[in-house]
């Protein structure tokens, strides 16, 4: 397993071994394998500073503190820093009208980022060069091409994860669940230091890990071992089978980059810092094809509404019909998309823009 582990790591790039890296701990099996493995290498000179950070997401009562508790003896165990923070995300959802699942996933890549840039500080390193770990596996992604299966996605969305999405790297990509907590219990019977819970357990289980409700949770139990009767060996062929939709969706990527490189015109804020406010796609790429023309609208909207957005395709769509049938810009087109964007379109091309933005400058014309 380790070979494998080191393997992806290698062939992918996915972390200098002199650069800082954060932990994302849950406390649960993979993510405590996730540790144990990191610190390892790390005591190899294979990886730099390392320090973990766990999220307590508030949303379990005493249960969601012992897994604090845990992975901060963890931590003390292994010699590792470790950060925590505790945010109400159910309080945030009510405030905000969004969905849990979603505003902590949010949160926790909001702290990661902080916990990275003071752990590259502390260590005299640039922050371009620090990773956050992740401890998804096989499983993980394989859920999420069923999820996406069901719930309907782009051809990059069978991909479903990125080995690498800017500094945060998913080592454990290419190895089950089923390994990794069969490495924790190899561990343990070895004779090596191993943190245990209260009750005596290697690791943290999330009890609405179990509820049927959930959808991931209905996908983990009921879906993916519905397919595995019939493949045996299915983490290992999906596996494979979404690689090849990687390598694909990557060409096409390279593609789009070029197309954006000299069709999109970004906007920036006077002032010190560069801050976009603006972007403009020229009247030419109404005629690019349709497969590049999606990708490069995406990537313009992640640069107003992040990395990590998921962009609705019905907003990826109003990009693309503010073209018409032969490519030109449709003069007069206005339309509100996610995010509050506007979009406005003349023969100078279409812009895109905070609706704000977009408000004042019609006061202004008025």
């Amino acid at each position: 397993m380790i070979n494998t582990i080191k393997r992806t790591i290698r062939e992918r790039s996915l972390i200098n071994k002199d650069a800082p890296a954060v932990l994302m701990v849950s406390g649960g099996s993979d993510s405590t394998a996730l540790a144990y493995l990191m610190a390892d290498l790390h005591q190899s000179g294979e990886l730099g500073s390392l320090a973990v950070l766990h999220v307590n997401h508030m949303l379990r009562g005493d249960a969601a503190d012992a897994d604090q508790a845990f992975v901060e003896e963890l931590c003390r165990m292994l010699g590792l820093p470790c950060f925590t923070c505790r945010i109400d995300v159910a309080q945030l959802a009510e405030a905000t009208g969004g969905n849990v699942e979603a505003i902590g996933r949010e949160q926790r890549y909001l702290a990661a980022h902080e916990a990275l840039e003071s752990l590259c500080r502390n260590a005299g390193a640039p922050v371009s060069e620090g990773r956050i770990l992740t401890a998804h596996t096989q499983n993980d992604r394989v859920e999420n091409f069923y999820m996406r299966s069901i719930k309907g996605t782009g051809p990059g969305g069978f991909r479903s994860m990125l080995y690498a999405n800017g500094p945060i790297v998913r080592p454990l990509l290419d190895v089950s669940r089923e390994v990794l907590r069969d490495y924790l219990h190899e561990r343990a019977e070895s004779g090596k230091p191993v943190c245990r819970d209260a009750e005596g357990f290697l690791w943290r289980e999330d009890a609405t890990n179990a509820h049927l409700d959930r959808f991931r949770a209905y996908v983990r139990a009921r879906v993916v071992p519905s397919c595995e009767r019939h493949n045996p060996r299915l983490l290992d062929t999906l596996t494979r089978t979404m690689n090849l939709i990687a390598d694909e969706d990557d060409f096409l990527d390279s593609q789009a980059r070029e197309v954006f490189s000299q069709q999109v015109e970004l906007i920036d804020e006077p002032g010190p810092d560069t801050t976009v406010i603006a972007a403009r796609l020229a009247p030419e790429f109404g005629a690019e094809h349709v497969v590049i023309k999606r990708r490069v609208a995406r990537a313009v909207l992640q640069t107003f509404l992040g990395s990590e957005a998921r962009i609705d395709a019905a907003t990826i769509e109003t990009v693309l019909s503010s073209f018409d049938e032969s490519g030109a810009p449709r003069g007069g087109f206005v339309a509100n998309i996610q995010g509050d964007l506007a979009l406005s379109a003349n023969k100078s091309g279409v812009l895109i823009e905070p609706m704000s933005r977009f408000r004042a400058r019609r006061k202004r014309t008025e």
